[in-house]
């Protein structure tokens, strides 16, 4: 039986850097997704509760006013409705307002007319708002029929909107069962009310949308905080894998060269095995400063900070340093006690005296290297001045990045010494020196750093 091959779709590899930022961006779409699913429910309470509100406040004046002029209408010795003093007393055009009655004929109470039974009584000759007498007569039988006040929206004949209210009447001494005789019905002008409402409805709507950006913005600052330890451990990684490939490829190549050579016989075995000594404790020595950065990057190189003679340490340094043919001389103005990590501070000061044996000479001199150390009570400054060719400007604002140098690269020297005095609180310059070369300033505060680690 042939396997029938499935096409395989191969998933774009995401880096770890990339993945948290599309979680960075996730986060922020979520919290405004959830931001705006709180204010579009708030903001359609608020616009049903006005429209709620604004009708009752409508309801309420014209209820007021069909009662007060029920209370004006009267009835004759037959019990016929009399509306002289309804119309002597008020006015009935604007608002509106229209008296209706059922017609009288043997039934029982709950034998109510329709709408187009009802009579009318009294209909305003030219009123202020002009609806249909069908929708009067509907909304006269829909209260006589439910036996108590009801409320509806029309339009006019002009298309604009109206609120009617009607209002069930009785016989004078009815009894309780009794149907109604008739109904008064009040036509109020909704248009303000409407627009008032739609006024709302907008500034409701684009109050939201603005708080909805404005809660995207605030959602991205904060995930943009919340991930920045991420992103910053994702790159404090990714430098460290990319100053390890770049420091220890070079001595690996050479290593295998050397060892190629040897398996071929080409060279004596002593100086193989004094060379590959060499490259062991070179590799050894970039691994030191590959792991002394990652642990001061990470932040997990405590400062096992006490008191200290810095003069003695320079001394010490320079003597390990100082090699057969070169000059370095150390002067101390006094005994110099700062409060800092001895072993951070012995790396950074040796990587300086180191960068300026290295490249601190020219061509084919010895180089000639002098060390100061002095302070004045609340600093401590190591001066490390060369004779050598000087700074270039195209690499004076970089010095201090890894790999960068006054003559090519120098690995993590000064890039380590930059880090240890930062995270002592101090600082490290660069300038031009008093014979031409570089001079380099390590600053430290006699107190120690502000806080530990």
């Amino acid at each position: 039986m042939r396997a029938v091959r499935r096409p395989f779709r191969s998933a774009r590899a995401l880096t770890p850097t990339a993945r948290v930022r599309r979680l960075r961006r996730r986060i922020t779409v979520l919290f405004a997704l959830t931001s705006a699913a709180g204010l579009v429910a708030m903001a359609v309470l608020a616009v049903r509760s006005d429209g709620v509100r604004g009708r009752e406040q409508l309801d309420q004046a014209m209820s007021a006013d069909t009662n007060w002029a029920l209370g004006l209408l009267e009835t004759d010795e037959n019990g016929r409705l009399d509306t002289e003093v309804l119309l002597d007393n008020a006015g009935t055009a604007c608002p509106p307002l229209f008296l209706l009655s059922v017609p009288a004929a043997p039934g029982k109470p709950s034998d109510t007319p329709a709408p187009g039974e009802l009579v009318v009584e009294h209909a305003p000759r030219r009123p202020c708002l002009t609806v249909s007498p069908a929708a009067v007569r509907q909304a006269a039988a829909t209260a006589v029929r439910a036996d108590e006040p009801r409320c509806r929206d029309a339009r006019t004949a002009d298309g604009e909107p109206v609120r009617m209210f009607a209002l069930p009447f009785y016989p004078p001494d009815a009894e309780e069962d009794a149907a109604p005789q008739g109904a008064l019905v009040t036509v109020a002008d909704a248009s303000a009310q409407r627009a008032d409402h739609r006024r709302l409805t907008w500034v409701v709507g684009g109050g939201c949308a603005l708080l909805v950006l404005l809660s995207a913005g605030v959602g991205h600052l904060l995930s943009g905080r919340a991930v920045r330890p991420a992103l910053e451990a994702l790159g404090r990684q990714e430098s460290f894998l990319a100053d390890a490939a770049h420091d220890l490829r070079t001595p690996a190549a050479s290593l295998r060269t050397l060892a190629e050579t040897a398996l071929r016989g080409e060279t004596d075995s002593t100086d193989v095995h004094r060379r590959t000594l060499r490259l062991a404790e070179g590799m050894g020595t970039l691994v030191d400063g590959l792991l002394t950065r990652a642990r001061l990057m990470s932040g997990t190189a405590v400062l096992a900070v006490e008191p200290l003679r810095l003069d003695q340490l320079v001394e010490a340094v320079v003597e390990d340093a100082a090699g057969e043919g070169q000059r370095v001389a150390v002067r101390a103005e006094q005994a110099v006690v700062v409060v800092a990590d001895p072993d951070l501070v012995r790396r950074a000061v040796a990587n300086l005296v180191g960068n300026a044996l290295a490249h601190g000479h020219q061509p084919g001199e010895p180089a000639e290297v002098e060390v100061t150390v002095g302070g004045d009570g609340t600093t401590t400054a190591v001066t490390v001045e060369d004779a050598g060719p000087g700074l270039p400007r195209e690499v004076a604002g970089a010095l201090f990045d890894r790999f960068r140098s006054g003559s090519g690269s120098t690995g993590l020297g000064l890039s380590i010494a930059s880090w240890v005095a930062h995270a002592h609180g101090g600082s490290l310059t660069a300038e031009p020196g008093r014979r031409d070369g570089a001079r380099f300033v390590l600053r430290l505060p006699a107190g120690g750093p502000a806080t530990e680690g």
